[in-house]
């Protein structure tokens, strides 16, 4: 697929098995699916590679569930990148911006790869691009998270209108393609909180292709991204946002060793 970056992935068969060694490229985007329920042996592998920082990270978590899945994720992120860049994962380091968005130190090995990681429940998505921001969302899907009471916290005036005239039956799928495209946005900019969610619109209905649509900082800001609406697996939602256009995506799924 190329053109302008929108559109949605065709489901579970876009999950290849990944390269031995893979190249970055401009006009690629990289997305891994990422499985975190391992057993204990081979987490072990992934997990020994972690800085002293990540261990204290993942040790914050009260449910051992969620530390062990959290340190899988970094340490799955550590063998991406080492497999990028060509070193051991244990030999990474992280530089952080200062909404702590990671990135690699200048000198890292492949210059402007950028990349950005996302876990929830036991899925995670990591995202890949050289020489362009990227942003990536998953969320499981959960209907009683999905309450008006919550996307008006959140959702721009017309987003929430967007969803209001759907059938029911629709609403809850809205909102989570709203709230993972805001969020891979937000991400790619790597600007945090500092960047109000219900300041810019992006579309939300099911099927419709994701896009942003504007923000309110900038009339020429949506123009720069493109969004992609990710199909990660049955209950889940997932979106990618990636600087620019003329890209394509390549999905793999992190191989089962």
């Amino acid at each position: 697929m190329s053109g302008n970056g929108a559109g949605k992935l065709s489901g579970a068969s876009a999950w290849d098995p990944p390269p031995a060694h893979p190249v970055a490229a401009g006009a690629e985007v990289h997305v891994w699916r990422v499985s975190l329920d391992l057993p204990p042996a081979r987490a072990e592998r992934l997990t020994r590679a972690l800085s002293d920082d990540e261990r204290t990270r993942a040790g914050r978590f009260v449910f051992e569930r969620d530390r062990h899945r959290f340190a899988v994720a970094r340490g799955t992120l550590r063998a991406i990148l080492g497999r990028y860049l060509g070193v051991p994962p244990g030999n990474l380091a992280f530089a952080y911006s200062s909404h702590g968005k990671p990135a690699l130190p200048n000198g890292a090995g492949v210059r402007d790869l950028r990349f950005n990681v996302s876990h929830a429940g036991g899925l995670a998505l990591v995202a890949v691009a050289l020489g362009r921001e990227v942003g990536v969302d998953i969320e499981r899907v959960r209907e009683d998270f999905a309450t008006e009471e919550i996307a008006g916290r959140v959702f721009s005036p017309a987003e929430l209108a967007a969803i209001r005239v759907l059938p029911a039956a629709a609403r809850c799928a809205a909102f989570f393609n709203c709230w993972t495209r805001k969020e891979a946005y937000v991400k790619a900019r790597g600007e945090g909180l500092s960047l109000p969610l219900h300041r810019f619109d992006v579309s939300v209905a099911p099927g419709e292709p994701a896009a942003l649509l504007a923000t309110a900082e900038n009339s020429c800001e949506a123009s720069r991204w493109s969004l992609r609406e990710l199909q990660p697996g049955p209950g889940y939602v997932a979106s990618l946002a990636v600087e620019g256009h003329s890209w394509r995506p390549r999905c793999w799924q992190w191989p089962e060793e």
